[in-house]
């Protein structure tokens, strides 16, 4: 895959086929996305053993759930990246959790040497138009929208992370996304 929009667009038809049940389609699915994600689910759960597990957990809701994946909502991976990372989230809430710290040097080793996704993002057409539209924002909602976007924040970790009540971060991002839908028109 050498283009960033033929690997998309292959992600997307190996994501539909999963959904009605091709098995062949998620085997080239699990192969061509295993290695990032269990990269995600071991930064986050920074335990070897429980990142494997939430892997599978992972793949096997990815299975069951394919069939909702809808393309117009959201690439591939970032609804792949959605289910790992709250699958990780949910395990670090159990009572019975804990995290052990990892050699720096074996996190550096699963780092992706594909471009990182603001990198991307900063390559394409409709990027610059998103970048000039994101200029006329305010300051707070640039900021807001960044950490929920781009560094994969929810609503409450961004209120909890800004020092602000959750109806602020939630009308501050709603705000700024209707003025980047009506700029972007």
């Amino acid at each position: 895959m050498i283009d960033t929009n033929q690997q998309i667009d292959e992600l997307r038809t190996l994501l539909i086929a999963t959904g009605r049940g091709n098995e062949d389609a998620f085997a080239r699915l699990y192969d061509l996305t295993r290695a990032k994600l269990f990269g995600l689910s071991l930064r986050i759960l920074r335990r070897q053993d429980t990142a494997e597990e939430i892997l599978q957990e992972s793949f096997v809701a990815i299975w069951n759930h394919a069939r909702d994946y809808t393309a117009e909502k959201s690439a591939p991976m970032t609804w792949m990246i959605t289910i790992v990372r709250n699958r990780c989230f949910d395990q670090m809430r159990r009572p019975d959790f804990a995290s052990v710290e990892l050699d720096d040097a074996l996190l550096e080793t699963l780092e992706d040497e594909a471009d990182s996704p603001l990198e991307r993002l900063r390559q394409s057409d409709d990027a610059r138009r998103l970048a000039d539209c994101m200029g006329h924002l305010d300051a707070a909602q640039r900021q807001s929208v960044m950490l929920a976007f781009f560094q994969g924040l929810t609503h409450s970790e961004l209120a909890e992370h800004l020092r602000e009540p959750l109806g602020t971060v939630k009308t501050r991002i709603r705000r700024a996304l209707t003025s980047l839908k009506n700029c972007l028109q």
